[in-house]
């Protein structure tokens, strides 16, 4: 059997979600030159070098029925038989029919059923490579609602294990991961950590003023009346040239010295992401810089707000928490938002483009990342992108995140609320000009953010063991 020169990239989820595997279909198509079909959900538009490669072919499987979701707990487990058989027999007639024969099929795992059972037999019927990419253990996840001892968590564990060592191929996120593949589970990985794609990089001031110029609207939208950051901008909200943090005079940019500081966030707002360590970090932080100051409740917030209009600065600025992300849990939190009262924090939520979104993270001052791991053996993508765009990170401290970041040199570790406040007042004291711990982790990143990119981290390891394993199905 001859090579076809093509690849299927499977993701039993929502394309526009799945970042790593999106940069596999263009590292195929560009570097490997291969025709490549994603077979995947649709939901949110993928980046755009996506959408117009001639040689990536998209297929939008139909998806599931939100409706039935919503079901009541006590038919909870017939959802969870019904929901793996539907989802099986679109994926296989998906990959048997309506996509081309490939050479190679790369799965994303997890979700781990039926996906794994679905391209293995796939990969059989078509002659085809069978390669799994592991971002983490699809049991672990479903154990975080049903609990280990779940019987529907054993079973599907051993489907896991069992399908991903029938794999021909497979790849994984992190060395601890690999460790335990090997021994535990008797798969031989290859690592290929996450690398930022050259569009995460970080932005112009030019760049900056126009993405606050487009996303306006939402940084001018409080959750309650007002906030540090909507009050007093009946001015700057009628005039096009300014924002909150930049300001256009003629054709140069400038950043307002009274400035808030922009700390993004993105979450998938589920269980594994305790998004209350954040809300309470940033009450904390409000309370601290009050105290310090000598700000005692009976000072209105309208008081503070008005100077800080009027340009007075302090040694701790206002914070502006950005939430990017969908999930099942970010209306709860939009509630808890909007009952705090709070001077010099305030916080927006919203969706961005696969284009908008690394122009946001190239034009904070400070990421935040929330993601434990329900293994504990897998990393973070969102914290691989913010340092692409040369932005240090704070990130809850697990088993394996010292594999990602460097403390004090790309961000620094926190392991409660209590901790990531102390991290916020160290990082942002006399902020803009005098936060010499947030600009020393900036610098150390900026020599770096061009040297380690996804193209010559897939090039080196990712594209041997593919064609390594083309090779020996197609001989």
């Amino acid at each position: 059997m001859g090579r076809r020169n093509r690849v299927c990239v499977v993701v039993l989820g929502d394309i526009g979600r799945s970042p790593r595997m999106q940069y596999h279909a263009l590292s195929l198509a560009r570097q490997a030159l291969l025709d490549v079909d994603i077979a995947a959900y649709g939901g949110s538009e993928p980046h755009i070098s996506l959408l117009e490669h001639q040689s990536i072919h998209i297929h939008r499987m139909p998806p599931w029925p939100t409706v039935l979701q919503r079901l009541p707990s006590i038919l909870r487990p017939i959802f969870l038989i019904l929901k793996p058989i539907v989802q099986f027999l679109t994926l296989l007639w998906y990959l048997c029919v309506k996509i081309p024969p490939p050479d190679a099929f790369i799965v994303q795992n997890p979700p781990s059923v039926p996906t794994l059972v679905v391209v293995k037999w796939a990969s059989w019927l078509r002659k085809s490579a069978f390669i799994v990419d592991w971002h983490n253990f699809g049991y672990t996840l479903l154990a975080l609602s049903l609990g280990r001892s779940s019987l529907f968590v054993m079973i599907y564990r051993w489907i896991e294990k069992r399908y991903g060592r029938m794999a021909h191929g497979s790849l994984c996120v992190t060395r601890a991961m690999q460790h335990e593949l090997l021994l535990n589970w008797g798969i031989k990985a290859t690592v290929l950590y996450d690398q930022p794609p050259e569009f995460f990089q970080p932005a112009s001031l030019e760049q900056k003023h126009d993405l606050f110029c487009r996303i306006r609207k939402s940084l001018h939208k409080p959750f309650g009346l007002q906030d540090c950051i909507s009050n007093g901008l009946a001015g700057p909200d009628n005039d096009p040239n300014a924002t909150p943090f930049t300001t256009r005079d003629g054709s140069d940019v400038f950043l307002n010295q009274n400035r808030p500081a922009l700390v993004v966030s993105s979450t998938s707002w589920t269980p594994d992401e305790d998004f209350g360590i954040l809300l309470e970090a940033a009450l904390m932080y409000d309370r601290r810089v009050a105290a310090l100051l000598g700000e005692d409740d009976s000072i209105a917030n309208e008081v503070v707000w008005d100077s800080i209009h009027e340009g007075k600065q302090f040694l701790y600025p206002r914070l502006l928490f950005i939430i990017t992300g969908k999930g099942p849990e970010k209306e709860k939190y939009e509630e808890k938002i909007r009952k705090l009262s709070l001077k010099r924090v305030a916080f927006r939520t919203m969706w961005l483009s696969a284009e908008d979104y690394p122009l946001l993270l190239g034009s904070a001052d400070l990421g935040v990342c929330l993601h434990t791991s329900s293994s504990g053996l897998d990393l973070p993508m969102k914290v691989v992108d913010m340092f692409g765009c040369g932005l240090p990170v704070c990130a809850v401290s697990y088993s394996c995140i010292k594999e990602l970041v460097d403390v004090n040199k790309n961000g620094l570790l926190f392991s409660s609320s209590s901790e990531l406040a102390d991290e916020l007042m160290m990082l942002f004291k006399g902020f803009p000009e005098r936060c010499d711990g947030l600009r020393s982790m900036r610098s150390s990143l900026m020599e770096r953010v061009s040297s380690v990119r996804w193209a010559t981290e897939w090039e080196e390891n990712a594209l041997p063991l593919i064609n390594e394993v083309i090779s020996e199905r197609a001989g």
